[in-house]
């Protein structure tokens, strides 16, 4: 995704980005719905025979139409250095760490969500099948249309770390509202995942956005970093809210969630937008984004122009 460097200018690129997550979105927003539907007719089994049938189908499609993109490895690094180099950049850049940490907290409380709502809804007072748990899904297509938007004229305009800070705000509301009151309304729940939605959108075109400003030449390994930290975010928010909603309900798993925002608020206020070093607020609290401001042109080029 990262390769959107080279495609789109710097003024557009969270806008080309946010199209490109927005089609990730609605293929998680089809699967689940796809998948609520099937378990309810054919059994859960069937999905995972679906799954492994779609992913051969990618494979041949991405070998028949998949373009041969030149090599963007041109000191020749071998596969075990490239791999060793991953741990150098993350040593060596104070922004791909934070990024890495706002996206582990945020991809965790993702998960854990869609984790317990299945257990939520399937208990009383709801008593929902897995078909009616599948629609929930559809509550994402807010987020899917509004993220290109979003990115073309507030994230293409702003620092990043602005919409990474308002989209953890969103999802704080969302998560209070749908924990504090999911237990007795469905109102909750379904505030929550619209709310949810679209602060983690929000939050994960920022962080792409963000690393946009990190070596050109690594863009695929610091694209590599971000995901191993939004897979373990996945990971721990699956587990950790299973395990916390098996020994203290809905109201439990949802507090864990409030806490990982919490702690992304934490890692996004160590360290602000124009800070070249580890921590702190050094170069201002400025939002907008000065590698777009036109620069103005000399006095003598401007004069000559008006001769012409």
């Amino acid at each position: 995704m990262l390769e959107l460097d080279s495609l789109a200018p710097p003024s557009r690129r969270a806008a080309s980005l946010s199209i490109v997550a927005s089609g990730l979105m609605l293929g998680m927003l089809i699967a689940r719905v796809l998948s609520g539907t099937l378990a309810e007719f054919i059994g859960w089994r069937s999905i995972y025979w679906i799954a492994f049938g779609l992913q051969y189908l990618i494979l041949v499609l991405l070998w028949l139409f998949m373009p041969d993109y030149p090599s963007t490895n041109p000191d020749g690094l071998k596969y075990h250095h490239m791999l060793w180099s991953m741990f150098k950049l993350v040593t060596r850049y104070p922004l791909l760490v934070q990024v890495c940490l706002i996206g582990f907290c945020s991809l965790a409380i993702f998960t854990s969500y869609w984790t317990t709502l299945t257990f939520l809804l399937a208990a009383p007072p709801y008593n929902y099948n897995s078909f009616i748990t599948g629609l929930f899904a559809l509550i994402s297509i807010v987020a899917m249309i509004n993220g290109p938007f979003y990115g073309r004229y507030v994230i293409d305009r702003f620092v990043p770390h602005f919409s990474i800070i308002t989209g953890k705000l969103i999802c704080l509301v969302g998560v209070v509202i749908g924990t504090y009151t999911g237990t007795f309304t469905i109102a909750g729940p379904i505030i929550q995942a619209l709310l949810t939605d679209l602060g983690l959108q929000s939050i994960q075109i920022a962080n792409r956005s963000a690393l946009y400003s990190i070596e050109p030449n690594t863009c695929n390994r610091v694209n590599a970093v971000y995901m191993i930290s939004v897979f373990c975010g996945q990971m721990v928010g699956t587990l950790g809210g299973a395990r916390l909603y098996a020994h203290g309900g809905w109201i439990a798993s949802g507090s864990a969630s409030i806490g990982f925002l919490g702690f992304g608020l934490l890692f996004c206020l160590m360290r602000g937008p124009w800070e070249t070093g580890w921590l702190g607020w050094r170069g201002g609290w400025s939002i907008q984004r000065k590698d777009l401001e036109p620069e103005t042109p000399p006095l003598e080029m401007r004069m000559e122009e008006v001769r012409v």
